[in-house]
């Protein structure tokens, strides 16, 4: 049966910490996982689900992300899992698949100059910011991962 442990109690040493890989490897044999980390922030715009996020530096609080901004602007800390208004808590996808639309499996994805946007076409106009922040692994899955920007000359 799936969920059930072998293994239980584990000893608090290295064979325990052996046991539970091997005991979360058979219970999770044959299911596909897709996992996903993140954090909570208050939104100080409204964000759409999806939307590549920043954290502004003077109160913490998160908005729409753009290449063609300030550096901050331009630093991606993770996507809204959900739509969220001004003053709400949005939940900031930082690692994991990121559930979306229109992208091309195999393209790698980047920060758009527009608010909140991902292209695959890279900018490349001097004063904007290069941030990849992701890979499509399907044409509805992006799998994230940020990368600090380039300020192109």
């Amino acid at each position: 049966m799936a969920g059930v442990s072998n293994y239980e109690p584990y000893a608090s040493n290295a064979e325990g910490l052996t046991q539970v890989l091997i005991d979360l490897k058979d219970t999770m044999a044959g299911k596909t996982v897709y996992a996903v980390a993140g954090f909570g922030a208050l939104a100080f715009e409204n964000v759409t689900q999806g939307a590549a996020l920043y954290s502004r530096s003077s109160d913490g609080k998160v908005g729409l992300a753009r290449a063609a901004g300030t550096l901050d602007e331009a630093t991606v800390v993770g996507f809204a899992q959900t739509a969220k208004n001004t003053g709400e808590e949005v939940r900031v996808l930082t690692v994991g698949v990121l559930a979306t639309s229109g992208l091309d499996a195999g393209d790698p994805f980047y920060l758009a100059t527009g608010y909140g946007g991902i292209t695959s076409t890279p900018p490349s106009t001097a004063g904007q910011y290069l941030v990849r922040v992701g890979e499509a692994s399907t044409t509805a899955n992006l799998i994230i991962q940020l990368e600090p920007p380039i300020l192109l000359s």
